[in-house]
Order: C-alpha cells, then structure tokens, then sequence
C-alpha cells in the first residue's frame, strides 16, 4: 500500500476490533514503512543479497553460508542458499576435505534447526566422499556428540539415523522414532483410553516404519526428499 495514512487508518482499526476480542497484533510483525519495495523483502533475503553468496572453492562456498546463518539463523535464505550448495556439490564427482565441510555443515544445522533437513542432506553427500566405514562412523560419531548438546535434538537425531543407517543400520539413538526403525517396541503415544482393539491395532506405532523401503534406502539424501519438509 502506497499511502501511508490509508494504512494508519486501517492498522488502527484493525487494532480496534481486535482488542474488542480481546486480542492484539504482534508488535514486532505490524510495521510501518516509506520503502515499499525494500520493506516487503525480509531483512536476511536483503543482506544475502548484498552479500557475495559463492566461491569457486566448496569450503568457502560453505563458509559464506555458515557466516549468513549465523547473523540470520532458520532463515528462508539460508534455505536457500544450502539447497543451491547442495546441489552443487551433488555434481562433483570429487572433493577435497569433507570432514572439514561436514563439520562446518553440522554447525550450521546446529544453530539453526530449521535447516538442520538439508544439512544432513549436504552431510550424506560428504560421507560417500570418506574411503572407509571407520571413517564414517567417526564423523557420525563427532555428529552425535555435538547434537547431544542440544535440549529435545529427536528430530535432529531422526536425520542422523537416516544419513548413518546405510552403513551402521545399527546404531542407536535415544529418539522414540529410531527405536521403532531399530525394531525396538517403542509406546509414543498414550492410547490407554482407547478401548476398541480394532482402532488401538491401527494406531500400533511399528506400523508406521516401511521396512521394504528401508532394504533399499540410498546411502545419499535426495533434494527430493529433504524439499518436502522445508516449508515446515
């Protein structure tokens, strides 16, 4: 909206009906700008704009983004700019170091969660590039440590089973989730009140891993399967 006052009037209103609800707008959401064009765009879009976002050389590539999710952690841009890496780096056939990129990749997943889906992705890539299963599962292992460090990581432990689970199918994670594709018998959820034994069969939670796929599971995280959940 190009008028400013016609967009006064309408916050005020709005506010008005809300507060009659009883509730409010968000203050750090509901704004107010002269720059139309420059305010419509979020701030860690704008500054990775500005920013140089690539380098002939992967681990700097990466080093750029890890510098941009620190200033801007979960953000959309960084999204994106680890998805534009990962598929760079889906095209090489070789690549130097990957220890050194798994740790840098890692640490951006670490602070921001949000991203942690295409970390994992960027890391299942880098750990086909390690010679040795020794190798790898010293590199899941720093993975693990690291992630303990971090209050509720079930979510975060869910992916590292999926990136370590073609080579050490078993390994064990504390998350219910990975008890249940272990084979472990895991109860997440309360259904005590269910009386039906038809209805608590169906919401059995075994039933929720697909042990064919699992028997055919790609050692390497597809864009496709990481894309799904970046909305989230």
């Amino acid at each position: 909206m190009n008028d400013s006052r016609a967009g006064e009037l309408i916050l005020k209103t709005l506010t008005e009906v809300l507060i009659a609800l009883g509730l409010k707008l968000n203050a750090s959401k509901t704004t107010t700008a002269q720059a139309v064009i420059a305010s419509s765009i979020k701030m860690d879009k704008r500054e990775w704009m500005r920013r140089r976002q690539s380098d002939r050389n992967l681990q700097k590539h990466l080093l750029l983004i890890h510098a941009h999710g620190t200033d801007f952690p979960n953000g959309g841009s960084l999204l994106i700019a680890l998805d534009q890496f990962y598929r760079r780096l889906a095209s090489r056939k070789s690549v130097h170091n990957p220890m050194q990129l798994i740790s840098i990749a890692i640490d951006i997943g670490y602070n921001s969660p949000r991203c942690f889906p295409t970390c994992a992705a960027i890391v299942s890539k880098l750990l086909s590039k390690l010679p040795t299963k020794k190798e790898k599962l010293v590199a899941v292992d720093r993975i693990r440590k690291r992630l303990d460090q971090l209050p509720n990581n079930g979510h975060l432990e869910v992916w590292l089973q999926r990136i370590s689970y073609c080579f050490s199918p078993k390994l064990t994670y504390g998350d219910k989730l990975c008890g249940l594709v272990e084979g472990k018998k895991m109860n997440l959820w309360n259904d005590s009140w269910i009386s039906d034994t038809g209805l608590k069969r169906t919401v059995r939670p075994n039933i929720i891993v697909n042990k064919k796929r699992l028997k055919v599971l790609r050692s390497i995280v597809s864009r496709a399967e990481y894309a799904l959940l970046r909305t989230y």
